[in-house]
């Protein structure tokens, strides 16, 4: 949490979610911009895949923010001793060249789905349609933050993927660690109620 603070990517205040729901906190991955940033971002990726994730062969980085996550975060497992073939994709086919819309390794075997976040599940689910199109079998998810809130019913986002697709999702870091982490740190205590008010709202339990 400390991290994504330094780097303005977890920020607090007044922001409206796309589900409509008014947060007092906005975690947005695509400001980890800078070579030093997505390189310590992917080493907490690796370490939470290798650590918690099931059995998987490869890792596929659904187009835009997977796919850097998805390349970093295969060289940051590298380093630790695992080569690790990744694929994306491109958001339309190319008509030359290689064509097609998936770059990369060919989506074989157990494939580990690399994302940001999980807001609605459109991107996990067409993710997981690309693989089980190839041939191939998703084994689960990585995000880097799990907001632990409602999606469409009682469930969160990240349980209704689980729940839909019969895949686990780890999560780098959950709505109960940032407000662990907001209650220790004493610039940020101004923030503590408002987010337990949201949690209290719209949160789900562990």
């Amino acid at each position: 949490m400390k991290f994504a603070c330094d780097a303005g990517v977890l920020r607090f205040g007044r922001f409206t979610t796309k589900a409509g729901r008014e947060s007092p906190y906005f975690f947005n991955a695509g400001l980890f911009n800078s070579g030093a940033s997505v390189l310590k971002l992917c080493g907490f990726y690796a370490e939470t895949i290798l650590e918690r994730a099931p059995q998987f062969d490869m890792l596929f980085g659904p187009a835009y923010k997977g796919i850097v996550l998805a390349a970093g975060t295969a060289m940051q497992i590298a380093q630790r001793g695992r080569d690790l073939p990744f694929a994306y994709n491109r958001k339309e086919a190319k008509d030359h060249g290689e064509g097609g819309t998936l770059i990369g390794a060919p989506l074989k075997g157990r494939v580990l789905i690399i994302d940001d976040v999980i807001s609605a599940g459109t991107s996990v689910r067409e993710s997981v349609d690309m693989i089980r199109a190839a041939g191939a079998e998703p084994a689960g998810v990585a995000i880097a933050l799990d907001r632990m809130e409602k999606g469409t019913g009682e469930l969160s986002a990240v349980q209704e993927v689980e729940k839909a697709y019969g895949i686990p999702v780890v999560a780098c870091a959950t709505l109960a660690d940032l407000i662990a982490y907001v209650q220790d740190a004493p610039a940020l205590k101004d923030n503590l109620e408002a987010v337990r008010a949201y949690r209290a709202r719209y949160g789900v339990s562990d």
